[in-house]
């Protein structure tokens, strides 16, 4: 039972369940913890920049084959942009399956205030993108210095600094998440305070459906994309379910970021790869956040009894598959997204954004989890591509997560 009471899971598990229980029963106190989730997730975002710049600048100037370097990020690229097109697809497919907007009545539901996401101008800007996304742009520095480095003469004083400064960095982040259980229950009991599962109701069927959808998506998708490679999917989710608890419980991918990117690496993803790959599917591969925007618009066609022609429906990938990059890393942006393919496409009133802010954040745990999966899978798959993996690491990782399943088996069955 020791073995329990020591388990980041078992506390992680506890909280989010306590945070929904307290979020319902006194959602006034539940509310007032916000400042929990907030604060542990701003305190992690401190470590995602550090950790990218030192993980990518020795990453590359360890690589030596500079030509490789361009290799994987060109490859990183044209996979994101197909998957995250495939996870729009299915979006669009199975929102016109199962029509979770048919017979939505909008006098029953409690709109939100949009001006927001619609005031100024909507459009996406690539310009504007890379200006608010400090983490393209850390990574961007962070190539050429890497770059630098591996022409430098003298870099192995450089790295000799660099080296024990990453040592202490990652020591640090791994005391920060021992708070992991206190950044779960302030996200979960605000979430649940505030808007009180009642909002649910009657948007239920748009919940189940993006959930499924996105279900579908990792089970489906990207499990075939690990097992080309012969990887388990189970397997993976296994060995990051900490991390994973810690997206649920604080409806933020950014609050695994860091711990995903050390996993990675030492279940056997080379330094360089997991560099590139994770903080770049950070801002371009978001899958969860895809299917979301690609259902949402579909669904309140549906409400508003718009029949999207076959054109406009192809008008919406398209737009999506160029606005969507931009949905990261800023509060509020995916509804920008939204705003702007619904003034692209002028067919569905903007207006219909208001239905959604209640529910939102219910889903926004859905999102963040399908997007720190697949950047977890595209890292995996483009390693094992370029040869950069290694698979005894591997069954080490996932021996370990075994072993640790069965002692607490163990020591709770005893009990």
């Amino acid at each position: 039972m020791k073995k329990i009471f020591t388990n980041l899971t078992f506390w992680v598990l506890t909280a989010i369940t306590a945070g929904a229980l307290l979020g319902h029963y006194s959602p006034d106190n539940a509310v007032k913890l916000k400042i929990l989730g907030s604060t542990f997730i701003d305190v992690v975002k401190l470590f995602i920049n550090p950790i990218i710049f030192l993980t990518i600048s020795m990453g590359i100037s360890g690589m030596g084959d500079l030509k490789k370097v361009g290799k994987v990020g060109g490859k990183a690229l044209i996979y994101f942009e197909v998957v995250t097109t495939l996870a729009l697809l299915i979006g669009i497919i199975v929102a016109n399956l199962i029509r979770p907007g048919d017979g939505v009545v909008t006098n029953n539901i409690q709109g939100g205030d949009i001006s927001a996401y619609t005031k100024g101008s909507a459009e996406f800007s690539w310009l504007k993108f890379l200006k608010d996304n400090l983490t393209i742009q850390v990574l961007i520095i962070s190539i050429l210095f890497g770059i630098f480095l591996s022409k430098y003469g003298g870099k192995q004083r450089i790295l000799n600094v660099l080296q024990p400064v990453s040592k202490y960095v990652f020591k640090a982040l791994h005391l920060v998440m021992f708070f992991a259980p206190v950044g779960a229950l302030g996200g979960m009991a605000f979430t649940v305070g505030k808007f009180g599962i009642d909002t649910l109701l009657p948007l239920g069927k748009l919940m189940v459906s993006v959930y499924a959808t996105m279900a579908l998506f990792i089970f489906v998708v990207l499990n075939f994309i690990l097992r080309y490679y012969k990887i388990s999917i189970w397997g993976f989710l296994k060995y990051i379910r900490e991390e994973l608890l810690v997206v649920l419980g604080t409806s933020s991918s950014e609050a695994g970021l860091p711990s995903l990117m050390e996993k990675l690496e030492r279940m056997g993803c080379s330094k360089p790869v997991v560099g590139l790959v994770v903080p770049a599917g950070y801002s371009f591969n978001l899958d969860g956040t895809t299917i979301y925007l690609s259902m949402a618009t579909i669904f309140l066609g549906q409400v508003y009894g718009v029949q999207l022609s076959m054109e406009q429906i192809l008008t919406v990938i398209g737009i999506l598959m160029i606005t969507s990059k931009g949905a990261a890393g800023v509060t509020g942006s995916g509804f920008v997204v939204l705003a702007s393919t619904l003034s692209a496409i002028k067919v569905i009133p903007v207006e219909g954004l208001a239905l959604l802010l209640g529910v939102d954040r219910f889903m926004s745990e859905a999102r963040a989890i399908t997007n720190f999966i697949g950047n977890g899978v595209a890292t995996i798959w483009i390693a094992n591509n370029e040869k950069e993996f290694d698979r005894n690491k591997m069954k080490i990782a996932f021996r370990t997560v075994h072993e640790t399943e069965d002692i607490l088996k163990d020591n709770f069955g005893r009990k």
